[in-house]
């Protein structure tokens, strides 16, 4: 079945090695990173699993960026078939963060913005992300964050669906959301937003589906298999790891489409 991962990250030796970084080392059981690490190994992890494209995301936070928007593009660039842009601006610029956000979708042809609350210190109701909502909303691509708890050693308090991602939905009806990492340990909170609001979605990443709260795998099976996409967080997780535990969810063969295809095609335009 064709597939489609909503959230990978191309690492880069700096990147794997930033102290936040530690627990999620400790998870992953990581130990020598490489350097330089190859563009093959992303691609041979999709090919192992069988995605045919990923959504591969740029980082920025309050210190600079971690993976630029030009390093993402350089590596669309070199596999356009497999890989889409997501990119990631600096919050404490809005203007700036605007042009950037523009540039990234005109120029190099992203198709979301991805900013993640727990690693700014401000949930998504803060006042410097309106001008990108509004950006995101002419520019027809999707706002993607983290929701949940955060992995990293940060507060997680910005990533609790309501009142924040709340507030955000119904101040801009228009502004289709993606809420990444399945809201855990708010994840009925998130099924809330996404049944109440047309325009908001989750996404899986970070979480094998052995690992879904039952209210979650409901959702997906039942009325909100139109609102979830699959991601897996590449390379914290293995897409392949993954993938290999969806069959136990008891999807029917609309729902399973849906979920590894159809609503990360339809949200992202791809």
């Amino acid at each position: 079945m064709p597939t489609i991962d909503a959230w990978i990250q191309h690492p880069t030796p700096a990147f794997l090695r930033d102290p936040m970084f530690a627990t999620l080392r400790r998870w992953m059981g990581s130990g020598d990173i490489p350097d330089p690490i190859p563009l093959a190994f992303t691609l041979g992890a999709l090919d192992k699993a069988g995605v045919d494209r990923a959504l591969v995301s740029a980082w920025h936070g309050p210190q600079g960026p971690l993976l630029s928007n030009d390093f993402v593009a350089s590596l669309v660039r070199q596999a356009p078939d497999r890989l889409v842009g997501i990119a990631s601006v600096d919050l404490h610029n809005p203007l700036g963060a605007v042009r950037e956000l523009r540039r990234c979708v005109q120029e190099h042809g992203f198709r979301g913005l991805r900013l993640l609350p727990w690693l700014w210190g401000l949930p998504p109701d803060d006042r410097r992300y309106y001008p990108l909502y509004v950006a995101c909303i002419e520019l027809g691509v999707p706002f993607c964050l983290q929701v949940g708890h955060a992995g990293p050693l940060r507060p997680s308090e910005p990533g609790r669906p309501i009142p924040y991602l709340d507030q955000v939905a119904c101040d801009f009806p228009e502004l289709v959301i993606v809420g990444g990492h399945i809201g855990y340990p708010w994840t009925t909170e998130m099924i809330a937003l996404a049944t109440k609001y047309p325009n908001v979605h989750i996404d899986t990443s970070a979480y094998k589906p052995s690992r879904f709260p039952p209210e979650f795998a409901a959702f997906l099976k039942g009325h909100g298999r139109r609102k979830v996409l699959f991601g897996s967080n590449w390379p914290m997780i293995s897409p392949a790891d993954c993938l290999a535990e969806v069959d136990a969810l008891g999807l029917d063969e609309e729902a399973k489409r849906l979920f590894l295809h159809d609503n990360a095609a339809r949200v992202f335009g791809i």
